[in-house]
């Protein structure tokens, strides 16, 4: 941008060495030459910033939306981390029902082993006692009977030998039921088991997957920062590239002017006095000339006007008569209207109405004519005018011009 800014200048350069002024006649035939010529580089300038400011659009709407899409994944990492937390104390509980099963089914093998052996112990013995009976033969039952001293007594062996034996097939029917109960219990501890196993192992692959989203989701973070990182770049060379177009811009404006002032030497160029106000009804002085604290940024800063406050399409008025030099759009001052007075005086209207520009680059105005209607375009919080004066290019107050 800087080399085609030199390329600008030299090419005027050339313009005015190639086409010295001899003669008034022939001074306004060149001069006329040489604007067309530097209208022609300011379109260009033109051009250039409102690419720039196009590119930078896009780039601010692509920043904003990958500034939501990373605000979004941020809140979804947060709702991946809680349901982290959450499957892990699941798993924790989960794993505690594994190790209290485990315990349960072990408790429930040793009751087994202890029922089983309680069964054979009960077998072995009614089996001995049937061996006995079958060894000693009917003898041996009959020798406890036979040895009673009495009736009575004969009874109650009788009854105590049923008893017995009565007993040992009711305990070892009981025992047998009991390991059956226990064979049951053990069946369903294994199950229970096998189940907060299966649990756990759902969880803990449940758990890896989570991980592996919020593993995935930093990476979109990175993804996204490294996005704003460029578009802030690219911003920044936007912005670089914006501003050196309106640096030249007002160059070959200052070229321009001077250009103006010379054709419009012999005419009625403006040779001071006080200037026609830019607004004349229902408005109030909003903001004036100097330091002030900025109503968008918050930060102080040189405000190089005065804002006067008026409704939506109030008229706007050439404070002087003179040549139009800008009429556009231009950064913060939106809809833009800069127009030559001579001898080094411009005045600017900032945030116009959009397609409430009534003149054109180019137009020759006279002092009161309509020029634009306010607006509220650009950097501004409401409708206003913004007012500036320019003496040799430099901002200067106002208020000793309109006073």
């Amino acid at each position: 941008m800087r080399r085609i800014a030199g390329v600008i200048v030299v090419t005027l350069l050339a313009v005015f060495m190639l086409h010295p002024l001899s003669g008034e006649a022939a001074s306004l035939s060149q001069i006329k030459r040489q604007i067309e010529e530097a209208k022609k580089e300011m379109r260009d300038a033109e051009k250039r910033a409102a690419e720039a400011q196009q590119q930078a659009a896009n780039a601010n709407s692509q920043k904003n939306d990958i500034e939501e899409k990373k605000t979004a994944t941020q809140a979804s990492i947060q709702n991946l981390l809680a349901e982290i937390d959450n499957v892990t104390v699941n798993k924790m509980k989960t794993q505690e029902a594994v190790d209290a099963k485990e315990e349960e089914l072990l408790q429930t093998g040793v009751e087994l082993e202890q029922a089983e052996e309680r069964v054979v112990e009960r077998d072995e013995l009614l089996q001995s006692r049937m061996r006995l009976l079958y060894t000693n033969g009917f003898v041996s039952y009959m020798d406890v009977l036979l040895s009673a001293t009495s009736f009575t007594d004969f009874i109650d062996r009788f009854d105590a030998l049923q008893s017995i034996l009565s007993q040992d097939r009711d305990m070892l029917e009981e025992q047998k039921q009991e390991k059956e109960l226990v064979v049951k219990k053990k069946a369903e501890a294994e199950k229970q088991f096998a189940e907060v196993k299966e649990m756990y192992a759902k969880l803990e692959k449940y758990e890896n997957h989570l991980i592996a989203k919020e593993h995935e989701k930093e990476q979109m973070i990175a993804s996204y920062n490294s996005d704003l990182q460029s578009l802030d770049s690219e911003l920044e060379e936007l912005e670089e590239i914006g501003e050196e177009a309106e640096q030249q811009l007002m160059q070959l404006a200052s070229e321009v002017s001077k250009l103006n002032s010379e054709a419009n030497r012999i005419s009625n160029p403006y040779s001071g006095g006080k200037l026609g106000m830019p607004v004349k009804d229902n408005y109030r002085v909003s903001s004036n000339f100097g330091t002030r604290v900025h109503p968008i940024t918050g930060k102080k800063h040189t405000h190089s006007g005065i804002d006067f406050a008026a409704p939506q399409g109030t008229d706007i008025y050439a404070a002087e008569d003179g040549v139009v030099i800008i009429s556009q759009t231009w950064s913060s001052y939106g809809e833009c209207i800069v127009i030559d007075h001579g001898n080094g005086l411009w005045t600017l209207y900032g945030h116009i109405r959009k397609g409430g520009r009534m003149v054109s680059k180019g137009d020759t105005v006279e002092r009161g004519d309509k020029i634009a209607e306010v607006g509220s375009t650009g950097n501004s919080t409401g409708p206003h005018l913004h007012f500036e004066v320019r003496k040799n290019e430099v901002a200067v107050n106002p208020g000793g011009y309109l006073k």
